[in-house]
């Protein structure tokens, strides 16, 4: 087991319709490198997982995002699934949760479908981020500049992003995901 990110607290934010291997294969990522994930959720006890749109996996929540704070984790995962952000983008509790995240310049990893509740937010402008490519259009319009890569760090904000655009992206996400929460907390 590596070690990068030995006593991290990692928040990863889903509720109903997340795309399960976005939240699964990252959640190993950060338990292999040492970090401790945290599902939190704007429902209690379980979300559905999906493969694309089949119901798959159930997954027990840890927290309610009216119980999380954002000072007590140290990096957010926003999982896609079409389904999860738009749901999420519509509670203000899961919206100012991401926001407290990069105004505390905590880093960020996002993937597919899961900038939505980051634009919502009011958090792109500015940023240079990827996405699954229906979702671009709503980046371009919230001020991000969009580029179509496997994964992109944008270091140029509170707090780094990390961002690709589906699944087959996962090695690179994952890959970049660690490396980056394990360089920011580091500094803090």
């Amino acid at each position: 087991m590596s070690e990068e990110l030995q006593g991290r607290s990692v928040a990863f934010l889903a509720t109903d319709g997340v795309e399960q291997v976005e939240l699964t294969e990252p959640w190993k990522a950060v338990e292999s490198a040492g970090g401790k994930p945290t599902l939190v959720s704007t429902k209690p006890d379980k979300v559905q997982g999906f493969n694309h749109l089949d119901k798959a996996d159930t997954f027990d929540v840890d927290m309610s995002v009216a119980d999380a704070d954002a000072a007590s984790f140290d990096a957010l995962v926003l999982p896609g699934g079409v389904a999860n952000p738009d749901a999420l983008r519509m509670d203000e509790r899961a919206v100012a949760f991401v926001r407290a995240f990069n105004d505390a310049g905590k880093p960020i990893a996002v993937i597919c479908h899961g900038p939505w509740t980051m634009v919502e937010a009011d958090i792109v402008r500015g940023r240079q981020m990827t996405s699954w490519p229906s979702v671009r259009t709503d980046l371009r319009n919230a001020g991000a500049r969009v580029v179509d890569e496997t994964v992109v760090v944008d270091d140029g904000g509170p707090g780094p992003i990390v961002s690709s655009r589906k699944p087959d992206d996962l090695p690179d996400f994952n890959r970049e995901l660690v490396r980056t929460f394990a360089r920011v907390t580091a500094a803090h």
